[in-house]
């Protein structure tokens, strides 16, 4: 029996499912998962030896501030971009950046990373502060296009994340009189607020999607409480002279995200590991602004608090939702291996070795950060492992993207 001819709007829609350009370049988080991932891998090990006195590399800033602002502006902003060039897609049904241009904003990226250790400084600063106002005008036009307006805080998000990244670069040249490190604390705040939005959003709904019956509904007054005190405290964390207020708001800010958590039922993913890490990394939030209220009063080094939400919110929620969207833009199963578990477990390790020993055991501090950078290293390596080959290839549904 003959086919009936499809029509021409049904082969226009096959048309465009159908695979383009080299499978890295098809959607923004192929090259941008491998870059940051690689990035994580590399760099901590890096830092930790040169922290220990064991390499001669020498960075175009002090080491401290390069080893920051690398794990934020370099590995936490390539993950973000190669997110949201993927789910601007999803969300406005319209083209995000792919091939020559896509290169392009990887190859951006990678030049400043390779300029932070060669130099001069003007280059790096010139080819680090590109990046993100390009990704943020490109998502902003997107969403206006569409009339996403739901998703337009993340747009400014990108604009204020760039503008922090702006402030560190003219406060290491000396151009403004302010310390470094107060854009870089911005700049953490800035990516725990993306982690805090998109967390309410996807936490919930993948916990109801494997559990039959499950109905997660959050109040609106919760959802503003929870967001509004954890702007609030981590503004007065980064502009204000440390005091009570601030330890206040902070302690309400964590209190808030535990309740959150709680609602969210995380005790019925324990056998589902690609549930799993997104509660537990998403507990390390209520940690780290408990840990930064506790500072306020210096009763607890500062340090405690951003690496609680630096290795054990940002890299748990990373390295979950690289897993999660890699699996499933990629058409394979939701189910992850051992070698992935394996990572989740290691980056949470790493956290409890980089924040709490430190407190509790003061003596072995230097053990325990050298071995939670070779946790956090292999875990990214091993993530790398099993997810570059399939970033190289054509989905497995054999779909575009």
């Amino acid at each position: 029996m003959k086919s009936e001819p499809l029509p021409i709007f049904e082969h226009v829609k096959a048309a465009a499912q159908k695979p383009q350009g080299l499978p890295l370049l098809r959607l923004g988080f192929r090259p941008f998962y491998i870059g940051g991932a690689l990035l994580a891998a590399l760099i901590v090990p890096l830092w930790v030896a040169l922290f220990l006195g064991w390499d001669r590399v020498t960075p175009v800033v002090a080491p401290l501030l390069w080893h920051a602002h690398e794990m934020l502006f370099g590995f936490a902003a390539a993950i973000i971009v190669g997110f949201l060039m993927t789910a601007g897609k999803a969300w406005t049904g319209l083209a995000t950046p792919r091939g020559p241009a896509l290169a392009g904003l990887a190859l951006l990226w990678l030049a400043a990373r390779v300029a932070s250790v060669t130099g001069p400084y003007a280059v790096y600063a010139v080819l680090d502060l590109a990046l993100l106002p390009v990704v943020a005008l490109v998502l902003i036009r997107l969403l206006l296009r569409a009339r996403n307006h739901r998703n337009l805080p993340l747009g400014l998000i990108l604009v204020l994340l760039a503008t922090a990244n702006t402030v560190f670069h003219l406060s290491v040249m000396g151009v403004l009189a302010l310390s470094p490190l107060t854009p870089l604390y911005a700049g953490l705040a800035l990516i725990v607020m993306i982690e805090c939005v998109m967390a309410g959003r996807v936490i919930p709904a993948f916990t109801m999607a494997v559990t039959p019956g499950l109905k997660l509904v959050a109040p609106v007054w919760r959802e503003r409480a929870v967001l509004g005190s954890t702007a609030l405290g981590l503004a007065l964390w980064v502009l204000v002279t440390p005091g009570w207020l601030g330890m206040g708001v902070l302690l309400l800010a964590s209190g808030l995200h535990l309740w959150r958590l709680l609602a969210w039922q995380p005790a019925v993913t324990v056998k589902r590991p690609i549930l799993w890490i997104l509660h537990a990394s998403y507990a390390w939030i209520a940690v780290g602004l408990a840990l930064l209220g506790l500072a306020q009063m210096g009763w607890v080094p500062v340090t405690a608090g951003v690496h609680a939400l630096a290795v054990g919110a940002t890299g748990g929620l990373i390295i979950g939702m690289m897993t999660r969207t890699a699996r499933g833009h990629t058409g394979r199963p939701l189910v992850v291996s051992r070698p992935e578990v394996l990572a989740y477990g290691m980056v949470m390790l790493a956290a409890v070795l980089r924040v709490l020993a430190p407190l509790l055991t003061p003596d072995w501090y230097t053990s325990s950060v050298v071995a939670a950078a070779a946790l956090w290293s292999v875990a990214f390596l091993i993530y790398l492992w099993v997810f570059t080959p399939w970033w190289m290839q054509t989905r497995l549904d054999g779909k575009d993207g």
